[in-house]
């Protein structure tokens, strides 16, 4: 007997210094990004986190990632010292910054009001 096995689709997008102004600053809907490494632990611990957001939010506010060390560019441009680092975006501009882990409720909260 062969099990069907369940295909999870990531609703975050992986964002780069080549898709930032088509997924970001040109996004009709907000966009909170999640600045991380694969080495961080607090990033690791505060991935699932991100990826229970995005689902929540799919439609209403795109979720996505960049990944500091192969997006040094973008880091650099919004000054990110310290990971995990989660910034909201609306209309182009950043409207709302944390920095550390973040229970859900707090980091969901960035964007109550903006969907």
């Amino acid at each position: 007997m062969m099990r069907k096995r369940k295909v999870i689709q990531m609703a975050e997008i992986t964002i780069t210094k080549e898709n930032f102004e088509k997924e970001v600053l040109n996004s009709k809907t907000p966009v909170l990004i999640d600045f991380w490494a694969s080495w961080c632990g607090p990033c690791r611990m505060l991935s699932p986190v991100i990826a229970e957001i995005a689902e929540e939010y799919e439609g209403k506010a795109k979720i996505g990632k960049v990944n500091v060390d192969e997006e040094p560019e973008l880091a650099a441009k919004f000054g990110i010292a310290s990971i995990p680092t989660v910034m909201v975006f609306q209309d182009g501009e950043a409207t709302d910054t944390s920095v550390g882990y973040r229970q859900k409720a707090e980091i969901a909260a960035m964007l109550k009001g903006r969907d």
